[in-house]
């Protein structure tokens, strides 16, 4: 089940060079990420403005933003809550990221120059320093940090905007699978073969070990949403992937 975080570490916001709306954004953006709201939650902009040391209108801008991400909804006459993605959403995200980020690691393992792939080896060795913390927030930034450099060597911009797109609802599924147990862990292995096999330009390999890293993260998330919706986790069926 998902835990709850304490709300009253969100801090105030400061006023440097990056923007107040960039950093009410980021704020709320990782509250939401990190489970100190959950789904369903209502964002009431008076709390938020006390919480934040800002104005209603930063928070609102901020939250207009989140709802073009998919992270927030708006219900008729209730205001803004943390938007609520079901079973069926999540799985077909899971099935797209099936095919569209085995597609990604194919093309970036026969396109990639080498500095390219110093740059992936790179981010893979940062995402194994983040792991260790424990930090659900800078470990998905780190393997987002991972898909970036991916998305910019292999080659194919529209499914790479395809997978932007939905970004910010990927990195909340991507959270609910790391913050279970050990699965950071897992994980961390997972995205070791997926390299593995792009280091040694077998793209055959590189699909198959990203496929297999997404089917396991789907699992570990759906589990935790069936728990949370009365479902029987035994009845969930596998994420489709096609060969």
């Amino acid at each position: 089940m998902l835990q709850r975080q304490a709300r009253e570490e969100l801090g105030k916001i400061e006023r440097t060079a990056v923007t107040l709306r960039e950093k009410v954004l980021e704020a709320l953006r990782s509250a939401i990420m990190s489970f100190r709201f959950l789904p369903g939650d209502r964002l009431i902009e008076r709390d938020l403005c006390d919480m934040l040391g800002v104005s209603r209108t930063s928070v609102r801008e901020a939250l207009r933003h989140l709802e073009s991400e998919g992270l927030v909804e708006y219900l008729d006459g209730k205001g803004p809550r943390v938007a609520v993605i079901t079973m069926e959403q999540a799985r077909e995200i899971y099935e797209l990221r099936c095919a569209l980020e085995g597609l990604v690691a194919q093309l970036f393992t026969v396109r990639a120059s080498d500095e390219q792939m110093l740059d992936l080896e790179y981010s893979l060795k940062k995402l194994h320093s983040r792991l260790s913390s424990g930090d659900i927030n800078t470990i998905i930034q780190a393997v987002s940090d991972f898909y970036d450099v991916l998305f910019t060597g292999c080659g194919n911009a529209t499914a790479c905007s395809v997978l932007r797109q939905l970004q910010a609802r990927i990195s909340f599924l991507r959270a609910t699978s790391v913050s279970q147990n050990d699965r950071y862990k897992d994980s961390g292995a997972e995205m070791s073969a997926i390299f593995d096999a792009i280091q040694s330009r077998d793209a055959d390999a590189a699909h198959k070990a990203s496929v297999e890293h997404v089917q396991k993260a789907a699992a570990v998330a759906l589990k935790v949403m069936a728990e949370q919706s009365g479902i029987d986790p035994a009845s969930i069926e596998p994420i489709y992937a096609a060969k």
